[in-house]
């Protein structure tokens, strides 16, 4: 517990010194043109702020409805972008004034004999005028505060489950004929914990049924922390099912590490069996580093599951070693690993697995995604974040997720399923 309490605390601190700083730039600027009506505006701008703080303490450490715990974190995460956006203008303000103050203490005296009415301080100071804020930078930041404020809000309202079918073809050289034409889906990154539209959630699900895949792949990140954040969602997934089957991995979420530690303990241990005993509920096959044979028309390819492998700080327990375990004489391998990094630390050394499949990048929920081009900022932290890559013969294919994380919400890149088309090249 004291270990989410020490970072909320120190959160909620800066949080209320960014506060101070803003309220007392609007209060100058108000001050200067409005005599009354400021009094009001203050307890509305602190127990706005304080209600705030209190409700995420209260969503993260008490088990509060979804709907509320949803509108709480919403309304956190837009007032603290739009402040955000806000400061550099009031911070460019101060610059200014701080340049005007230092002209007029330090400047040339004497020189000219000034007026006997000059304001002049205690001190008998000459330039002792209040520097007034600037109206203009002002208005000018809460214009531009505006901008993602409303750019995120619409994320929200529109963009959060509005999912989108991508089409793609896969040409392996050695797929055996049976497999020609055959489809395959894949959904990434559900984070049901984050949902709060159940029919919007089955809306997708349909979706992807009615594209009538053979086979589904399921990459990983059930949950954002515990197994009962699938509660009022694992009768909607459920419902993924496929000819061939459906085939799942875990993802680093799905551990338990940001809600129970690192450390292990019984808690944890328990919260992952529940997870695990989950997929097998749906009629998901979860692989642990171990693989299955698909079959068709009495031919086969080798389908490979790992357990979560990520660069940097990202759990480690996936085993490409053991994964491959009895597959060398399948003519295509096709593997499940959540993080796409994977690909380029180990799998690019494995050049008998043909395609890798991920998600876990989320496309850092905003962006822009074209048929020819795509841009989010996560292009600077993986290489390979959405769509198909290709080394060599060797390919991987990054789905930017089915849920949201954090931001309940999605600007141009929006939540994915993916339809592949399997082909002999």
């Amino acid at each position: 517990m004291s270990d989410r309490i020490f970072p909320l605390t120190i959160i909620s601190i800066v949080l209320l010194i960014l506060d101070f700083y803003i309220f007392n730039a609007l209060k100058d600027v108000w001050q200067k043109n409005h005599r009354k009506g400021f009094r009001t505006f203050g307890i509305l701008w602190w127990g706005y702020s304080l209600f705030l703080i209190a409700g995420v303490f209260a969503s993260i450490f008490f088990n509060l409805i979804l709907a509320v715990r949803a509108v709480i974190l919403v309304a956190f995460f837009l007032t603290a972008v739009t402040k955000v956006f806000f400061l550099p203008f009031l911070l460019a303000d101060d610059i200014r004034r701080g340049i005007i103050w230092i002209k007029r203490k330090f400047g040339k005296q004497g020189t000219t004999k000034l007026p006997t009415t000059l304001p002049q301080n205690e001190e008998g100071s000459l330039f002792s005028e209040k520097i007034n804020r600037s109206e203009f930078m002002v208005k000018a930041g809460l214009a531009v505060a505006a901008v993602p404020l409303a750019s995120l809000s619409w994320g929200i309202i529109e963009g959060a489950y509005d999912y989108q079918v991508r089409r793609q073809v896969l040409r392996l050289p050695n797929l055996p004929k049976a497999f020609d034409g055959i489809r395959l889906g894949q959904i990434s990154d559900i984070h049901s914990g984050s949902f709060y539209n159940r029919k919007a959630v089955l809306g997708g699900v349909e979706m992807l049924l009615a594209e009538k895949p053979d086979f589904i792949f399921f990459t990983g990140d059930l949950v954002n922390n515990i197994a009962s954040e699938m509660r009022d969602y694992q009768d909607i997934f459920s419902k993924v099912k496929a000819p061939l089957g459906v085939f799942s991995v875990l993802g680093n979420h799905d551990y338990g590490d940001y809600y129970f530690g690192r450390q292990p303990s019984a808690a944890k241990a328990n919260n992952l069996a529940t997870i695990k005993k989950i997929h097998g509920l749906m009629g998901y096959d979860l692989l642990m580093n171990e693989n299955r044979r698909l079959k068709v028309d009495g031919e086969e390819i080798a389908i490979l599951g790992v357990e979560n492998w990520g660069a940097g700080r990202f759990v480690r327990h996936g085993r490409l070693d053991l994964a491959v375990q009895g597959t060398d004489d399948a003519a295509v391998k096709l593997l499940l690993s959540h993080d796409p990094s994977h690909w380029r630390a180990q799998v690019l050394n494995r050049p008998d697995i043909d395609v890798m499949f991920s998600g876990h990048t989320h496309g850092m929920q905003f962006g822009v995604r074209t048929k020819e081009w795509q841009w989010s900022p996560v292009e600077y932290i993986y290489k390979e974040w959405a769509g198909l890559y290709q080394e060599k013969q060797q390919q991987l294919y990054v789905n930017v997720g089915y849920g949201f994380l954090g931001y309940p919400g999605r600007v141009g890149i929006l939540p994915e399923i993916t339809i592949f088309e399997l082909k002999r090249a």
